[in-house]
């Protein structure tokens, strides 16, 4: 790969391995690159240690989505989705098992997956999409068991409820819409935007970022990063950040979140910020925890550059590993 397209490269997606040891991540190019965080950590690491132990085209266009299951990374391209072996990818290997797409209205048209999530209760992966739509794949049969239809313009997240059947879906229609994935049907439509304290109209309506915790949802995109009670379905907390968020996720008593700009924000759950810890993207989208592995509990951090930012401790970053 030329310095140009080093130059305009973005990293939209991560997902570590089962093992913890690994990290994958995918760029604006189709690539997936797969990084030996037990190298990248070691007290002997070297340069060469932050760069790929493997990289493959896995996709034509963007790979905006990244998860794994328990022996399998998914990856999504235009309109499709492949699973690869763990096992392989690690021993270099990159053919996939299987690359399937979900049923479109047109052959036409190739609508992007954004966002993707395991739902281990059954044994399905929820896929939020281009064509305005959420489609269920059955992983154990390999087919599209359900459409979930309700969206007005394209899904750009989603996310599960644990203990409930709940999945959630957040859309450029400035819906969130929250699913009972027995039924299919819609149980709540939020229209955050329409919330006094959420809405920021010059931003637009949008939302980008959506993740639950329990009985906790967070959200954001054009209106601002808000905490809501699932419960009560009502707004307990926004958060003061410019620009927009591209992703939030739970940690212990905080919340991390990115979007534009170059840091990682730290809220406090009441509607504070507590830091703001710089990174080397000038633009964030994606930040991932690594919880699979006790030895190699990492924040990753990547976005409109090569690199991807590692914190070992969450109030600097430690080093870059990169494509």
């Amino acid at each position: 790969m030329g310095p140009v397209e080093l130059l305009h490269m973005s990293v939209f997606s991560q997902s570590f391995s089962p093992c913890g040891r690994f990290l994958a991540a995918g760029n604006n190019y189709g690539e997936i690159a797969l990084f030996s965080l037990s190298a990248a950590l070691s007290p002997d690491a070297t340069r060469l240690s932050q760069k790929p132990v493997l990289t493959f085209t896995a996709h034509e266009g963007p790979i905006f989505s990244l998860v794994s299951s328990d022996c399998h990374l998914l990856s999504a391209g235009n309109g499709e989705i492949s699973a690869w072996s763990w096992t392989e990818l690690i021993k270099k290997n990159i053919k996939p098992l299987w690359t399937k797409r979900p049923n479109y209205k047109s052959s036409l048209e190739i609508p992007e997956i954004n966002s993707m999530v395991l739902n281990n209760r059954d044994n399905s992966l929820v896929i939020g999409g281009g064509d305005n739509n959420v489609h269920i794949l059955d992983l154990e049969h390999g087919i599209f068991k359900a459409v979930l239809q309700g969206h007005s313009d394209y899904v750009h997240c989603v996310s599960l409820r644990d203990r409930e059947a709940d999945i959630l879906s957040g859309g450029e229609d400035g819906a969130v819409r929250i699913w009972d994935s027995r039924t299919g049907q819609t149980v709540h439509c939020i229209e955050v935007h329409k919330y006094e304290t959420c809405a920021r109209p010059q931003f637009g309506k949008w939302i980008s970022c959506l993740t639950t915790e329990s009985d906790w949802m967070l959200c954001g995109g054009g209106p601002s990063l808000s905490l809501w009670h699932l419960r009560s379905l009502s707004p307990t907390s926004t958060f003061p950040l410019s620009g927009c968020q591209r992703q939030a996720a739970f940690y212990q008593d905080m919340i991390l979140a990115v979007g534009e700009g170059p840091n990682v924000s730290h809220c406090l759950l009441g509607g504070g910020v507590k830091a703001q810890i710089p990174c080397s993207s000038q633009s964030l989208n994606t930040l991932q925890l690594n919880m699979n592995s006790t030895e190699h509990r990492v924040l990753t951090v990547g976005g409109s550059s090569d690199h991807i930012d590692v914190f070992t401790n969450l109030s600097y970053r430690a080093f870059s590993l990169s494509f």
